[in-house]
């Protein structure tokens, strides 16, 4: 592992994205991260219409991750936005229920190249989730982590990150969602 650097998707960076789901089956069996975005007629009906999905979504600043490269290569995101961007959270008419305020943000997914797993890549991506977000204003950040506190597990998850991974980077938890999730929020001050 080379001198992991943090840069934010974007149109110019959209290919470092590409080439990272593109070397993983366009994740998720071709999900490409589109998952947590506003449903659409693109959306799910196949890997390539998720690919152009997404590819529209980045070029027209609709959505935002923060993207760990080494070298000229991303091996890891952690997708971040407002709930206009991800509307489509697990459990999210039972979740919104029980609000008064939407959060400023979200983060809702991440993913780390094979090649970078159980190295702490998932937290530099998180952090710099957070450095992007606080450059953009700041605000009332929210996650929904797999909930793993006094449980035995092998810190692995699907699509997002852990408990412990959340609380390390200064989240509180706040309330269980759904069976193995938490909600997990923090106030992160504008840069």
């Amino acid at each position: 592992m080379g001198k992991l650097t943090v840069q934010a998707l974007n149109a110019t960076t959209w290919d470092l994205f590409a080439g990272l789901a593109e070397r993983h089956n366009g994740v998720w069996g071709g999900c490409w991260c589109v998952y947590f975005h506003p449903d659409c007629a693109e959306k799910r009906v196949s890997a390539e219409g998720n690919r152009a999905l997404k590819e529209r979504l980045v070029r027209d600043g609709l959505a935002h991750a923060a993207l760990v490269v080494d070298g000229d290569e991303a091996v890891a995101w952690c997708q971040y936005g407002t709930p206009d961007e991800l509307p489509e959270i697990q459990h999210r008419r039972d979740d919104e229920k029980a609000l008064v305020d939407l959060p400023d943000w979200r983060i809702t997914c991440f993913f780390v190249d094979r090649r970078y797993r159980r190295q702490g890549t998932s937290a530099i991506a998180l952090q710099g989730a957070l450095d992007l977000i606080a450059a953009a204003g700041g605000g009332v950040v929210e996650s929904y982590p797999q909930d793993t506190a006094g449980k035995r597990t092998s810190a692995s998850f699907l699509y997002n990150g852990t408990r412990s991974l959340f609380e390390r980077a200064g989240f509180s938890y706040d309330r269980p969602k759904g069976k193995n999730h938490c909600v997990m929020l923090r106030t992160v001050a504008p840069a």
